[in-house]
């Protein structure tokens, strides 16, 4: 635990998990007037957020995901002017490349309900997808979904920004002090144990990412999450490369790259998935990148990688995040399970759990998104996932 740091007594809400779903619910709790003490067994943001790509987008293919995406950009956009922390906001597009009929006839409808959800994309056609990704082999292509106002930015400074603000809104939050339980009487929540004593509280937040499935098993709640291993590379400086290139997804693949300094962020999926939370960075993913590179971006073939690292995706059986709130274990509400679009979610989820804990009408309903779902056949596959 921080060093000089006394351990509170009590609060209002026990945060758990200190990447950007943690740290964005302990401000808006913050500034609702609540108690917060928010716990992270590390550093913030080292469990997944800052091993992210940094993609932020408001297109998916399911109407609540729109809706998240949308409303976080709002406040990406205005993060600077809201915490007063920058954080390298480059909106040069998201550009799903495709060369399959069905997924094409797929992104039609989700270009559709993009812009009936207040979205701006729309179908394009492989000389035009070139045309702003001069990098891809179009060879293939039937064509291109294109959203402009999407991007990419900076994880690290978003996480550190929500952080500043939360403590500066009266949260505590504690690096290097895991949750080691969850304390329950009568079936209610009472407090959360660390290894430098416990903390009474009768709310309790899961923003435990990968490791949600555990910490729901502290008070017999289930949360289907399991972690997947993912890794990214980022190239040396490329000459010429044009500052505006989208952020490109090789859809039939799921290869994707975007601006990275004066080089690009790579990554793709591993030949053989690993379901673990080994992050060790395998060499043999090197040549499963260079095939797709290949095939889809040949140009890149020569371009030497500078450096690269090994994170988690919190997976879930239908690709959709975990929000709700336990019907079972009352004061237990949970964010998690985001399948690899937790980062671009965080700013809207962190709102949305504030309305939970106070018991309101959340700014978004987040129905569709609770864990009873899969008892009640309520699964609704995003598709629009890398």
């Amino acid at each position: 635990m921080n060093r000089g740091r006394t351990l509170p007594a009590s609060a209002d809400v026990v945060v758990i998990g200190g990447g950007i779903m943690g740290v964005s619910t302990a401000y808006h709790l913050a500034t609702a007037g609540r108690q917060v003490v928010l716990l992270e067994k590390g550093a913030l943001g080292q469990g997944s957020t800052c091993q992210a790509a940094g993609g932020v987008r408001g297109f998916f293919s399911d109407e609540v995901n729109i809706r998240l995406g949308l409303r976080s950009l709002d406040v990406l956009e205005r993060f600077g002017d809201l915490f007063g922390t920058e954080v390298d906001l480059h909106q040069t597009g998201y550009l799903f490349l495709i060369s399959d009929a069905e997924d094409l006839a797929a992104f039609e409808r989700n270009v559709a309900l993009h812009n009936a959800t207040g979205g701006n994309s729309r179908l394009i056609s492989a000389a035009e997808a070139k045309q702003l990704s001069p990098l891809i082999d179009s060879t293939g292509l039937l064509g291109a979904a294109w959203s402009p106002r999407d991007g990419h930015c900076t994880p690290e400074s978003v996480v550190q920004g929500y952080a500043k603000a939360a403590r500066e809104a009266g949260a505590t939050l504690l690096t290097n002090c895991p949750a080691t339980g969850i304390e329950t009487s009568g079936g209610h929540i009472v407090g959360v144990t660390t290894p430098a004593g416990a903390i009474g509280a009768d709310q309790v937040v899961c923003a435990a990412g990968a490791w949600s499935a555990q910490v729901g098993q502290w008070v017999g709640v289930e949360l289907p999450v399991v972690p997947l291993r993912r890794q990214i590379a980022i190239t040396e400086p490329i000459p010429g490369l044009a500052p505006n290139t989208p952020f490109t997804i090789d859809f039939s693949t799921s290869l994707y790259f975007h601006t990275e300094g004066e080089g690009l962020l790579l990554g793709c999926p591993e030949r053989v998935s690993s379901w673990s939370f080994d992050t060790t960075r395998d060499p043999a993913w090197l040549s499963t990148l260079a095939e797709a590179v290949e095939h889809r971006a040949p140009a890149l073939g020569d371009v030497g990688l500078r450096s690269g690292w090994a994170g988690l995706y919190e997976m879930t059986p239908d690709h959709n995040a975990l929000i709700g709130r336990s019907v079972t274990v009352p004061g237990f509400v949970y964010a998690c399970g985001f399948s690899g679009h937790g980062f671009l979610m965080g700013p809207a989820v962190g709102e949305i759990v504030r309305d939970l804990c106070l018991d309101r009408t959340p700014v978004i309903d987040v129905t569709s998104l609770d864990a009873e779902r899969f008892r009640a056949g309520g699964v609704r596959p995003e598709l629009n996932v890398v």
